[in-house]
């Protein structure tokens, strides 16, 4: 095709899009989208050539990268040999796919119960919770996003849940975060101590006999990738055995491999109860959740029933996904790559950013999960402008990287395959961009 012809395409593309997609999350009119027609590794491209650097992950889920071949493969081999099967059946590539997540969880963790996604993940956790406690509530912290589906989107905090509040039973709390904290804390282990005071007065005066489990995110990472504090996660865990409610583990966005860790909880001194995963399992290539169960909850429903299921729970496409990316990203050592590239390149290269621009208040992360807050002014840590962050995503985009930014913040999320090259190259983006002058 010639170059017209490329072009063309794109402009095709957006005008189908403009006709006839609903885009989530967005007012409609006016919306002119980026068109991404393909990808490879840590890069992506229109129809015409030009491509970015993925910094943003797309939506923090292409861990292994865009169009990693073994996964591809996987998938090409499962579609020649069976495209869809019933969940009431048995299927090997489910199985496999079941085993291979159970092997990295805890011990004690032996079942999977496969989902869409993350939120319908999130949300047959809440049902698990509740029916094997016999509690109604749910604790989750207002820093937090857990999915777009009843339970789900009223257990997260931020201004989404507002408009969609229908579910009952939801309760929040103020997780930790020293650099805006709740609790006048100056120091981690104040923030800590206080974080988990906060939580255990929010049990007592909500009832402790009411609370099923405590939802909580290993590491926030819609709200801002919010590294807790040293003993915090362990001190939940402590206070939730105490009142007996359960711990469900949110590793939807910061599991496999995004921490450095196959999952981030490994790294905080907790095991919980249930475990949510999607994004990186499979990196998206075909859309997959599930929850982790413990035996003991698992046990439940060996005589009784579960009254809860998915038409596609373990589509066999998505597992044969699961199955490729798992496997290649222990073969090729792609968890241990996205922890030291963040421990070497990443961290550092941030750190030097921050030295060197006052309109970054914090650098905070580990493993290809970090965060740029950016403020107006260091001293009193003002949130920069939605004007201010609009210009920082438009310049960045137009020169060859795209970012994933949310309110004041640039999250510097690219796959757990990228290169340390990949990093000097964004890290000079973010460099030259942040050195504009950017508030008028």
């Amino acid at each position: 095709m010639t170059d017209l012809d490329l072009s063309e395409l794109d402009d095709r593309t957006r005008e189908l899009d403009a006709a006839h997609v609903f885009h989530s999350w967005s007012a409609q009119a006016g919306l002119n989208p980026l068109v991404i027609a393909g990808g490879a590794g840590s890069r992506v491209w229109d129809h015409a050539g030009r491509s970015w650097l993925d910094f943003s992950s797309q939506l923090v889920n292409t861990n292994i990268g865009h169009q990693h071949p073994a996964v591809i493969a996987a998938i090409h081999e499962q579609a020649d040999l069976l495209t869809t099967v019933a969940p009431a059946t048995a299927n090997l590539a489910r199985g496999e796919a079941a085993k291979r997540i159970t092997d990295r969880a805890p011990a004690g963790f032996n079942k999977v119960f496969f989902t869409n996604g993350g939120a319908d993940a999130n949300e047959n956790a809440i049902r698990m919770a509740r029916l094997f406690t016999g509690r109604d509530k749910i604790l989750s912290t207002y820093r937090s996003y857990h999915g777009n589906t009843g339970a789900a989107v009223v257990a997260t905090g931020d201004w989404r849940r507002i408009p969609n509040e229908y579910a009952r039973g939801h309760v929040h709390f103020f997780g930790p975060w020293l650099y805006r904290s709740e609790f006048w804390a100056t120091t981690p282990e104040q923030e800590s101590e206080r974080a988990l005071r906060h939580l255990e007065r929010v049990i007592q005066s909500e009832g402790p006999s009411s609370i099923a489990a405590i939802l909580i995110e290993t590491i926030p990472g819609t709200a801002g990738v919010l590294i807790p504090p040293p003993g915090y996660l362990a001190g939940v865990r402590e206070i939730a055995d105490r009142y007996g409610i359960l711990i469900i583990t949110d590793e939807v966005m910061c599991g496999f491999g995004r921490a450095g860790r196959w999952f981030a909880f490994e790294g905080y001194d907790l095991v919980p109860d249930l475990i949510t995963f999607a994004k990186g399992v499979n990196s998206g290539y075909v859309p997959a959740g599930g929850v982790i169960i413990s035996d003991a909850i698992a046990a439940t429903w060996d005589t009784a029933v579960f009254p809860g299921g998915l038409t596609y729970s373990g589509h066999p496409l998505a597992m044969a996904a699961i199955v490729g990316a798992l496997d290649a990203m222990s073969s090729e050592g792609i968890v241990e790559n996205a922890a030291r590239v963040g421990r070497e390149a990443i961290g550092p290269g941030l750190e030097e950013l921050f030295a060197k621009h006052d309109i970054i208040g914090e650098v905070r992360g580990e493993g290809v999960f970090w965060a740029l807050e950016l403020v107006a002014d260091r001293e009193t840590r003002e949130p920069v402008s939605a004007a201010v962050i609009g210009r920082i995503k438009g310049a960045l985009v137009e020169r060859g990287l795209l970012p994933f930014v949310a309110e004041n913040r640039i999250h510097v999320v690219p796959p757990c395959t990228v290169t340390d090259d990949e990093v000097a190259e964004a890290l000079a983006t973010y460099d030259e961009v942040l050195s504009l002058p950017l508030v008028e």
